[in-house]
């Protein structure tokens, strides 16, 4: 591992590092409490679990791998410098195996609670098998050559081709319904700290080395940031401007509101 050049910058990329791992980590249980509450899944789209299970799964094993494989963090160093710092931190590994734990519960969930008539698309379950099915034939290309840096750019491209799209069918099922009933905001406000302190990490260890490589060379951690920042914001406008909660509330003392919410139209989580 390099040195840090300053003591200040070097704890302050570990601060914001554990505390994007806090903000990050936690934002995961307001879904899956507010799941158990109403012991429903129903207005949490079942797209966006499935797809965030395989963005997660990708980026845990890119994490771990170039955190502690030291033929990996060769390969990067051969790449990108001998003085470059590995731009993996123990928050970012400890963040992913959280993620995948979470995510494999939250599917439980929609297995065992009323999910009314909301099923996982077949276009998720498309997106979801090719991307396996690359990362496989990828492996035992990478297997043969060692090519194992390249391997990890695959699960990057991955990673990031599932942060854009799990967002998309969620985002589509709230404007459909004009209502963010069912969908944790708390997830959403802590996701978006975790996103901004995730950036401002990456900008310390970038500062202190006087190098940019720590952006491009770990490109998947950076737009993790960016399209989770954005998508954050799409969502705290849909739950706060477009479909504010004082019109749920309104709507739940309707008698029509459970039948309402159990026969949303099945055709929401076909959207992708």
């Amino acid at each position: 591992m390099s040195a840090w050049n300053s003591v200040p910058l070097h704890v302050s990329y570990e601060a914001l590092g554990w505390f994007a791992f806090v903000c990050w980590s936690i934002s995961f249980w307001p879904q899956v409490i507010l799941n158990f509450r109403r012991k429903s899944v129903v207005g949490l789209n079942f797209d966006f679990v499935l797809l965030n299970l395989t963005k997660h799964s990708s980026y845990l094993i890119y994490n771990a791998s170039l955190y502690f494989s030291s033929a990996i963090q060769k390969q990067y160093k051969h790449k990108y410098g001998e003085k470059e710092m590995i731009p993996v931190a123990a928050n970012d590994v400890a963040f992913s195996i959280h993620a995948v734990l979470l995510t494999a519960v939250s599917l439980s969930q929609i297995a065992i609670y009323d999910r009314g008539s909301q099923k996982v698309s077949k276009i998720a379950w498309a997106i979801v098998s090719v991307a396996w099915t690359v990362a496989t034939v990828c492996f035992f290309v990478a297997l043969h050559n060692h090519h194992w840096l390249w391997l990890l750019s695959i699960f990057t491209t991955i990673q990031v081709t599932m942060t854009v799209v799990k967002y998309i069918p969620q985002a589509v099922m709230n404007f459909k319904r004009k209502s963010t009933d069912g969908w944790s905001i708390e997830n959403i406000l802590l996701d978006f700290s975790g996103g901004v302190a995730n950036y401002l990490q990456m900008a310390m260890q970038s500062i202190d080395q006087s190098s940019w490589v720590n952006f491009y060379g770990n490109i998947g951690k950076l737009l993790l940031s960016l399209v989770s920042i954005f998508f954050d914001i799409l969502f705290i406008i849909q739950h706060y401007v477009l479909y504010p909660e004082r019109k749920q509330r309104k709507s739940e003392t309707t008698p029509e509101y459970d039948n309402a919410a159990k026969s949303s139209d099945p055709t929401l989580s076909q959207n992708v």
